[in-house]
């Protein structure tokens, strides 16, 4: 059974996921990536990580940073801080690696990541996935996964509330 420390390890800087990529590379695996802000855990959240996870070899996640978040958001949120975020996320045995990422979008980190897939939730098309023209540019594949109906981290703390 891992420890706190073996899962805080995941939680990863952009510059220490490229040296992972690099060896896994070596070995001929396939990296996948996908990204939101995972504020609150949700059976919608494991579906999609558990698509994007069968799609490569290994998982990279990338997580908005709470001022990222809230941008998206709005002031009340995220619930739960990026820390406490990246961590459950790095908990889950099918999820590879965490990155939090301060900037609006995961453009810089897709771009400096270079992953062979790019994976994301069924509200999207191949042409708003952010990143999407940069890994197809490379010869990757952009998969957009059904979502979960009835999942919404929103719709949860709206009932949360009425409670």
């Amino acid at each position: 059974m891992k420890n706190i420390a073996a899962i805080q390890k995941k939680i990863l800087n952009l510059s220490q996921a490229q040296h992972i990529i690099a060896a896994e590379r070596v070995y001929g695996h396939t990296i996948a990536f996908t990204n939101g802000c995972f504020d609150i855990l949700h059976d919608g959240h494991i579906y999609s990580l558990s698509q994007a996870a069968a799609e490569a070899d290994l998982l990279i996640v990338g997580v908005n940073a709470d001022s990222s978040v809230k941008k998206l958001k709005g002031d009340s949120r995220p619930i739960n801080n990026e820390q406490s975020r990246a961590l459950v996320l790095a908990s889950l045995e099918i999820v590879d690696i965490v990155i939090i990422f301060d900037e609006d979008t995961p453009l810089n980190l897709i771009t400096g990541l270079s992953p062979d897939v790019l994976v994301k939730g069924g509200d999207y098309t191949t042409e708003t996935v952010v990143g999407a023209k940069e890994v197809l540019a490379k010869g990757g594949r952009v998969v957009i996964n059904k979502l979960l109906d009835g999942f919404s981290t929103t719709a949860l703390i709206e009932r949360i509330k009425k409670a």
